[in-house]
Parts: structure tokens; C-alpha cells; sequence
């Protein structure tokens, strides 16, 4: 069994990361969703260690002292963070573990494994993805200017990613984001392959 990775995908709300992600669980079968941990309360049909590991906060800052995350954040006076016991546990499996995250987190996780896959997903343009925001209807126009300003500093970030998708045409990103993923299974570090000599006789 070849040993699985962590594959870290970044892009502006709005780009259409979800739903490329959506398919290719559909279609790679030894892909899982890296599952975090937080101090906020559960929601009605959260589910403990499928929606998240729901910890207090005395736990949660335990795990800090002890270096157990890949990378954290406290958003409204609660914790959110990536376990790596988790993430190590599935990729030793040969599970490639999603983790879909903002640029911020996806820097601090680089900094602190050096197994993981990179990849940006980028809209074709600026005004295409604000055309997508709108779109959906859900948010404000002040909302909107705030993501696409985010946007921007996100489209920044670019270079630092092993992989650059740009999100176009659906089926044609989804089907970049699989041949990354296929490639990657193939790397030769990730292989247990043996070669063994044939006897002359």
C-alpha cells in the first residue's frame, strides 16, 4: 500500500472549490476530508469527529502547548485547528487527505509538514468571479466588495502553491485537480515497491 498525502487546496470564496472537491470524493475513492477541531459548540446534526472534533477550550490549548496541530486559528473567541494525529493516522492508511483551507492556513500547515500538495484553484478573472458572488444572491454588496478585496491578496499568494488550476470550465478543473492527485500517487518517495532479481536458474 503506497503511502497516502495531504493535499491543501486554496482559492477566493467563490471560485468553485467545493464543488470540484464534491466530485472528485465521488470519483477517487481513497480521498477523505481532513476533519477539524473546534471549542464552538455543536450544531443541530453536527456529528463529534465527522463534522469536527468538538473540544474545550482547556483541551484545545493543551493540544497547543503540545504542538498537535498543523495549523490554528481563533475566529470569535473560539478555536478552529487541523489535528495532526488525524491527517498522519489517514495518509499512513494511503488516504489522500483533503484539507480545504484560506491561504493563511495553508502557509502555516507548508511551514509545518513537508508532505503536503499545494494547489490553487483561481477563477479565469476578477470580474468572472464577482459575476459568480452575484450570482448567488446571498450576499450584500458590501459582503461582496469584502471577498473580492480578499481576493485579490489571495491571488497573491499564487506562487507559493505547487499547483495552479484555474477554474474556467468546471469538468476541465475537476479533471486537472485528478490528474495532480494521480500524479502524486506515482511520485517514487511514496511508493513501498520493491524490486527484487529474478534467480538465473
Amino acid at each position: 500500500m503506497n503511502k497516502g498525502f495531504l493535499l491543501v487546496v486554496s482559492g477566493p470564496s467563490g471560485v468553485g472549490k467545493g464543488t470540484v472537491l464534491h466530485d472528485l470524493m465521488n470519483t477517487q475513492h481513497n480521498l477523505v476530508y481532513s476533519v477539524s477541531a473546534t471549542t464552538r459548540g455543536k450544531r443541530e446534526g453536527e456529528i463529534d469527529g465527522i463534522s469536527y472534533f468538538f473540544i474545550d477550550h482547556d483541551k484545545f490549548e493543551k493540544m497547543i502547548e503540545n504542538d498537535e496541530f498543523l495549523e490554528y486559528a481563533r475566529v470569535h473567541n473560539n478555536y478552529y485547528g487541523t489535528p495532526k494525529e488525524f491527517v498522519e493516522r489517514k495518509i499512513n492508511e494511503g488516504k489522500i487527505v483533503i484539507l480545504e483551507i484560506d491561504v493563511q492556513g495553508a502557509m502555516n500547515i507548508k511551514k509545518s509538514t513537508d508532505d503536503g500538495v499545494f494547489v490553487f484553484i483561481a477563477p479565469p478573472s476578477l470580474a468572472e468571479l464577482r459575476n459568480r458572488i452575484e450570482k448567488r444572491g446571498t450576499e450584500t454588496l458590501e459582503d461582496i466588495n469584502i471577498r473580492m478585496n480578499n481576493a485579490i491578496g489571495e491571488l497573491k499568494c499564487i506562487n507559493e502553491y505547487d499547483y495552479l488550476v484555474v477554474n474556467d470550465h468546471l469538468n476541465s478543473a475537476i479533471n486537472s485537480v485528478n490528474e495532480i492527485i494521480n500524479a502524486e500517487k506515482h511520485r517514487v518517495f511514496r511508493s513501498d515497491y520493491v524490486y527484487k532479481e529474478e534467480d538465473d536458474d
